[in-house]
């Protein structure tokens, strides 16, 4: 009787998994997809930043697999183009994520790419399609219940970034250093079960010129959000994920995934909210998702498992 072939899967799956583990992806971001993914009509997501060791691409992936949407939004700095002149920096989680947006290109989504500064390059591709994401400069976006947002990066707003750009370039490396700092200490948080945590994000809520900085820059957003005619803004290019009401229009910020890990939401009744992502799926209990929802009559506080 011949010899039959030797079962080789058992050991595939096993050199697959090593393979993983060797390009720091954990085994459970690389295995089947959860059959119960949360449904979103529209999801928003910038200041990703790959390209960088600060960039959470894990935390990102864990996310891009456990929620889908109609249509997703980049809203800028999604590859950090200033940081990739410089030295080269691309983990196999940076790829995995990006595998995973256009896997959901692909899927059906409908995908936009509003350039930032850091990914500036890409403005000279408005109008073009790319694997099934749409380059555009600025976008209205009408929600659900018919409100009109404009969808912009922001950095228009940043008188830095406008008329100084070799301080912004000059404040860039020393955000750098700080991130750097971030990670080796979310490392350590990690070990002893914590949670993500970010200092630099801390202590930038807590400096009085940084304050004053994100105030006039939402001041600015909104006024030529008003001035514009439509009912809000969604932007990003701060680093500070926040939704709140502004000389009659709604401010939406959606945050990055370099410190706040987090994204805005539309369901399917037009309600915005904020998602903050901070630990994996397999680590989440009764309080590990936070959601910040406002729509037109009343803000609440939800806590999702």
């Amino acid at each position: 009787m011949p010899d039959l072939p030797a079962d080789t899967s058992v050991p595939r799956k096993r050199d697959l998994s090593r393979r993983a583990r060797r390009g720091g992806l954990d085994d459970r971001l690389t295995g089947p997809r959860p059959k119960h993914r949360k449904k979103h009509r529209t999801l928003f997501l910038s200041d990703i930043h790959l390209g960088t060791p600060g960039c959470k691409a894990d935390l990102l992936l864990d996310f891009l697999r456990h929620n889908d949407a109609e249509t997703i939004y980049l809203v800028g700095d999604i590859i950090d183009g200033w940081r990739l002149k410089r030295s080269w920096y691309w983990s196999a989680a940076h790829n995995a994520v990006v595998q995973e947006i256009l896997r959901k290109a692909r899927k059906g989504a409908s995908v936009i790419y509003v350039p930032g500064n850091h990914d500036e390059a890409l403005r000279d591709y408005t109008g073009l399609n790319f694997g099934g994401i749409d380059v555009i400069g600025e976008m209205i976006h009408e929600t659900a219940d018919g409100r009109r947002f404009l969808v912009i990066h922001g950095d228009q707003f940043d008188s830095v970034v406008k008329y100084a750009k070799w301080l912004a370039h000059l404040g860039d490396r020393a955000y750098g250093v700080a991130l750097a700092f971030n990670n080796w200490l979310h490392e350590i948080r990690r070990l002893f079960g914590l949670p993500y945590w970010s200092l630099s994000s801390y202590l930038k809520h807590r400096v009085k010129n940084a304050v004053e900085y994100i105030s006039s820059y939402e001041v600015a957003v909104a006024r030529s959000a008003r001035e514009r005619g439509v009912d809000g803004v969604i932007c990003g290019h701060i680093h500070h994920a926040e939704i709140r009401e502004m000389d009659g229009v709604l401010y939406c910020n959606d945050g990055d995934w370099v410190e706040s890990c987090t994204a805005l939401t539309e369901d399917d009744e037009g309600i915005l909210s904020i998602v903050t992502w901070h630990r994996f799926s397999w680590e989440q209990d009764g309080g590990a998702v936070h959601e910040t929802e406002v729509d037109d009559e009343a803000s609440a506080v939800l806590n999702a498992a």
